[in-house]
C-alpha cells in the first residue's frame, strides 16, 4: 500500500487515476506530478517501489501550485467563510444550506436540502360531534 500526502492509494488502480483520490489533485495535476517524478502513469500502485513513491511525494510537496488535502480544504473553507461574512448571494445560500449555483429547488436539490418533510396535514379530519 502506498501512502501519499496522508492518503492510502488503492493498489488495484493505475497511478495516474489513484492520485486523483487525493483532495486537490485532478487528472491534469496528476499527469504533471507524474511527469515531474518521472514515473509512468500506467503502472499499478502495487507495482511502485519506494523510490518512485518518494519521488511522487517530493513532486507534490515541492510544487508551489499544487495544494493538497488539509491546506486545500482550509483554503476552500476560508473562501466560503468570506462569502458568508460579506453576506453575498452565494454566502447566504451556503448559510441556508441551499444550492449556490443556480440549480432549481422546487422539485430537486434533495441532496443539499435533506430528507423530504411534509408540511401540513394531507388527510381530511373527521367531523367532530358537538
Amino acid at each position: 500500500m502506498a501512502q501519499i500526502s496522508g492518503v492510502i492509494l488503492d493498489n488495484r488502480k493505475q497511478v495516474e487515476t489513484a492520485l486523483m483520490s487525493i483532495y486537490g489533485v485532478g487528472r491534469p495535476t496528476s499527469q504533471t506530478v507524474l511527469a515531474d517524478a518521472k514515473v509512468d502513469g500506467a503502472l499499478r500502485v502495487k507495482d511502485l517501489n519506494d523510490n518512485q513513491i518518494q519521488a511522487i511525494q517530493k513532486a507534490i510537496n515541492d510544487s508551489s501550485e499544487v495544494q493538497v488535502e488539509g491546506d486545500r480544504r482550509q483554503i476552500v473553507m476560508g473562501n466560503i467563510k468570506h462569502l458568508k461574512d460579506i453576506q453575498s448571494y452565494r454566502g447566504k445560500r451556503h448559510l441556508a444550506k441551499l444550492p449556490s449555483r443556480g440549480q432549481r429547488t422546487r422539485t430537486n436539490a434533495r441532496t443539499r436540502r435533506g430528507k423530504k418533510v411534509t408540511v401540513g396535514g394531507t388527510t381530511k379530519k373527521a367531523p367532530s360531534k358537538t
